[in-house]
């Protein structure tokens, strides 16, 4: 029979379940950590998630204003509370589900000028919906526009825009430079047909080859503005760009139109063949400077006298400006017409008042004056791009002729002249 063991039960059942700790043994683990490991399997929302959302939630509202002093305090806090300024709902939601927002009111427009809203980077508050009226040109009024004419829209903008010399600015008023730019390029389609008119070496181009551009050059300019408050072109053989001696029209407003023509600063080449020209045959120059038109209408009606044409010529506002303060290299400075061998420009030109441009009588205004300039334009361009060898050779024989007539050059200029 075997024996029967003496050793107590609770031993055996101890040794049976080595591996589990009996119930009254202490653990490592504290209260705590068994407090948290119990409540993340049985609550499906904790307050940290809560803040986690909330801060996400701010985050996205903020990427259309300015991050303030209050916003990154609540950054730097996750657990701090929403309060019911920042528009979100306190309500506990389903686990995955984002936080509900409240939805802004539309049509609040931001605290600024419809000026200011074109600008880059114009923030508005999330939501915000901003209505900007479309701009519109200015109403024509009782005068209608017309092809032939220059309308007094058109220099009331370039008023506005001397007073408003900004992008932002032509950018509001797109629609009215727009329109302005049109009236003026239907006035030189019907200007150069008189042009072509009265001088045939002109020859028939489109408005883009003879119209300047209304923007500034201002790379090497203390002057910042970015636009020209005038509109302006010019014809010659080669359009606005050219060796030619051309003709000049300017629209300004407040007495700024401006009509005028010839060589502006020329290259050094063409400045060269100008003042051998005078050195040798001033005659030329002087006989043309006496034409009456020329007299009447760029001169200030001097008298029919050759010291004082060549002194009103000289003293012309765009040839005084870049004259020679001495005499030019390789002139002597006593030489007779050392004023003429000074200049660097040649032009003609005389400024008009604004009634003299807007309105029906503009258009033959503006023609009389051109057809004024001819002589001068067409005596420049024989001598710095003479046409052939046969027109030089009679120009040659002209001028043979008359000083065989005269003896001298002085004496065949006085005898030359015509009204």
């Amino acid at each position: 029979m075997p024996r029967k063991s003496t050793k107590p039960a609770s031993v055996s059942a101890s040794r049976s379940s080595s591996k589990r700790p009996a119930l009254g043994s202490p653990t490592r683990q504290s209260k705590r950590a068994r407090a948290t490991a119990g409540k993340s399997y049985v609550e499906p929302d904790t307050d940290a998630e809560d803040a986690a959302n909330d801060t996400a939630s701010d985050t996205r509202a903020s990427d259309y204003e300015d991050h303030s002093d209050n916003d990154a305090a609540t950054e730097s806090e996750p657990d701090a509370e929403v309060t019911d300024e920042e528009g979100y709902s306190e309500k506990v939601t389903p686990r995955g589900r984002p936080v509900k927002q409240k939805t802004l009111p539309l049509h609040k427009k931001h605290n600024v000028g419809e000026k200011d809203l074109w600008k880059s980077g114009a923030k508005l508050e999330p939501g915000t919906q901003v209505i900007i009226k479309k701009p519109k040109a200015r109403e024509a009024g009782k005068t209608p526009y017309t092809d032939n004419t220059i309308h007094p829209n058109t220099l009331l903008f370039l008023r506005d825009l001397a007073a408003n010399n900004d992008r932002q600015w032509l950018k509001l008023h797109d629609p009215d430079y727009r329109v302005a730019l049109q009236d003026f390029n239907t006035f030189l389609e019907n200007l150069s047909e008189k042009v072509i008119e009265v001088d045939e070496t002109i020859p028939e181009l489109p408005v883009k080859d003879i119209i300047y551009r209304i923007y500034r050059d201002i790379r090497f300019s203390k002057d910042p503005t970015p636009y020209k408050t005038y509109f302006s072109a010019a014809w010659s053989r080669t359009g606005r760009k050219g060796p030619y001696a051309s003709y000049y029209v300017q629209v300004q407003p407040d007495g700024g139109s401006f009509v005028g023509g010839g060589f502006w600063q020329p290259d050094a080449g063409s400045l060269s063949k100008l003042r051998h020209d005078i050195d040798h045959k001033p005659h030329k120059m002087k006989r043309v400077l006496t034409n009456a038109g020329i007299r009447r209408s760029f001169l200030g009606g001097v008298a029919e006298d050759e010291k004082e044409i060549i002194k009103a010529f000289v003293s012309l506002r765009a040839n005084q400006a870049s004259a020679l303060k001495r005499n030019p290299k390789g002139y002597d400075p006593t030489h007779k017409d050392i004023d003429l061998l000074r200049l660097r420009s040649f032009t003609l030109g005389r400024k008009l008042s604004d009634d003299e441009v807007v309105g029906p009588q503009g258009l033959d205004r503006l023609a009389e004056l051109v057809n004024c300039m001819v002589p001068w334009i067409t005596y420049l361009n024989s001598i710095v791009m003479p046409d052939d060898e046969q027109s030089s050779s009679s120009s040659e024989e002209a001028e043979s002729s008359g000083n065989d007539d005269d003896g001298n050059d002085d004496n065949g200029a006085d005898e030359g002249t015509e009204s």
